[in-house]
């Protein structure tokens, strides 16, 4: 790695569920200063699911300069801007870039009814022909349980009239934030992935596909237009170079999906190499070089870095998220004190399985009425064996996606690196190394990859670094090994694991409110 690059700077942003994340990184991936700032969301039983995209931007120029301010770093020596994030959530937007009312996130459910007008019918909840269409295009559909931009987009023209006519974009929370730095709205291939609405099979035409865009009913004005995927939006605006004490003119690069930060944040560049993520969600996923799409198992490829490669993508909702619902509502400590508590309960939770469903599944199977819980308790159940328990669910979770994946891929994805704050617990690694099987490296800081992420990204972009460098800048810090035995331990619960949705489906439905 050059001197040069190791000494260029990137301010990086991640907009995760919880609030964003901003650091200040070198070229080459090293991340020199972070902040993080949370921000609620306004959840109830209906399905709503929204965020105040107007905190994310306060939020992040606090954080921004803060970091610049701080004497960390030189802010001359800041040469790109770059974001990463959440994607499948819907903000309107004004002319002026700023927000006409909340951000629908990718959890919002409510326009489910919309969409199922649009695509649903008897073929496993989807009209044959209509998602055919979509599939052949783009390699997925929007889906009839909502979630999704399309579903985000029909509700706020149906149900909020009054936003949608003072609305002059729908965008993604990346490209959001993108305009405010900017001034310019802009979407990508890979930032509009979860809208369906671009022919992934030349992902290289920056255009919105006239057919699709019909069939969702959507006006095609309100969508931003598009720029290749990782290339350079324009400068910052003056105005906010100069609050935030950068120099005028620092080139800003278009927003991507924490899906594509996390691929090159986990050095996991090459075809086939494969990660996951213990985060709030999770996914696993690797780059591929042909467009393909499993819709029973609801795993698909989506536009990656470049438009000839694509990557895997698929989501389960809850992941570390279940840790920190299980920690507020029924445990209590820190982090620490339950995963150490964890350990002291054997492999298997003495008998107590979990299952993190508390968001309703998407991969492998899309239900988002799924509900989970705690299951096989006895009076000697103790907090450890239901803490282990949820550790072990997600891990279980991580396998049946595996399996999804492996199967989509046609080869083992093996080793997998991980990343995530849920990472840095050696537990929970090892947990998924004997569940699944696999050889976990987990990398360097996982738990900010996709800032690394970014700021590599914007490497590419600038031609500091190849696609070779980048990947070969990230560190595997841990290998974990599954062991045989506590391996075939696992193979009973994993089973059930498995069985109990379908033995719960038919009780989650009638328990629906």
């Amino acid at each position: 790695m050059s001197h040069a690059v190791a000494d260029r700077l990137a301010l990086v942003v991640d907009l995760g569920t919880g609030g964003p994340k901003v650091g200040i990184a070198t070229l080459d991936g090293r991340l020199l200063w972070r902040e993080h700032r949370t921000v609620p969301t306004d959840r109830d039983s209906t399905g709503r699911a929204t965020q105040d995209a107007g905190l994310w931007w306060d939020a992040v120029v606090d954080l921004a300069r803060a970091g610049l301010g701080s004497g960390a770093v030189a802010a001359d020596r800041v040469e790109a801007i770059a974001v990463t994030g959440q994607w499948g959530s819907t903000v309107p937007v004004a002319a002026d870039g700023t927000p006409t009312g909340p951000c629908r996130l990718f959890l919002d459910t409510r326009g489910a009814p919309y969409t199922k007008a649009v695509i649903g019918g008897p073929a496993l909840g989807y009209h044959p022909t209509r998602v055919a269409t979509w599939i052949r295009r783009t390699g997925g559909a929007p889906s009839p349980n909502g979630g999704d931009p399309i579903s985000n987009i029909l509700a706020i023209q149906h149900d909020d009239p009054e936003v949608a006519r003072a609305s002059l974009w729908f965008m993604e929370p990346v490209d959001f934030l993108t305009m405010r730095f900017t001034g310019r709205a802009t979407a990508t291939p890979n930032s509009m992935t979860l809208a369906w609405l671009t022919d992934n099979r030349t992902p290289e035409r920056l255009e919105y596909d006239p057919t699709l865009v019909q069939l969702a009913g959507i006006d095609p004005a309100k969508l931003p237009p598009l720029v290749p995927t990782a290339s350079v939006v324009g400068p910052v605006l003056d105005a906010v170079a100069d609050r935030l004490g950068l120099s005028r003119g620092v080139p800003v690069i278009a927003g991507t999906t924490d899906l594509l930060t996390a691929t090159v944040g986990s050095g996991a560049l090459l075809d086939h190499v494969g990660h996951f993520a213990v985060s709030t969600t999770t996914w696993i996923s690797a780059p591929v070089a042909t467009k393909k799409t499993d819709v029973l198992r609801s795993v698909a490829t989506v536009p990656g870095l470049r438009p000839d490669r694509y990557l895997i993508a698929n989501n389960h909702e809850v992941a570390g998220l279940a840790l920190t619902w299980a920690r507020d509502t029924v445990l209590g400590g820190t982090y620490d004190e339950l995963t150490a508590l964890a350990a002291t309960s054997p492999a298997g939770s003495n008998g107590v399985l979990f299952t993190p469903w508390l968001a309703g599944l998407r991969s492998p199977v899309d239900d988002r009425f799924a509900r989970g819980g705690w299951h096989n308790l006895a009076l000697h159940t103790t907090r450890a064996d239901l803490t282990r328990a949820v550790l072990e669910g997600v891990a279980f979770n991580t396998r049946w996606l595996l399996a999804a994946v492996e199967k989509f891929v046609g080869e083992p994805l093996d080793p997998l690196r991980v990343i995530g704050g849920g990472a840095q617990s050696d537990l929970w690694c090892q947990i998924h190394a004997d569940v699944t099987g696999r050889r976990i490296d987990r990398v360097a800081d996982p738990v900010t990859a996709q800032l690394r992420g970014a700021a590599l990204t914007a490497a590419l972009s600038l031609g500091a670094l190849t696609e070779a460098q980048a990947a070969a800048a990230v560190a595997v810090d841990r290998t974990f090994v599954p062991d045989p035995s506590t391996h075939a331990a696992y193979e009973r619960p994993y089973r059930g694991f498995v069985s109990m949705y379908k033995r719960h489906k038919g009780l989650n439905a009638a328990l629906r409110p």
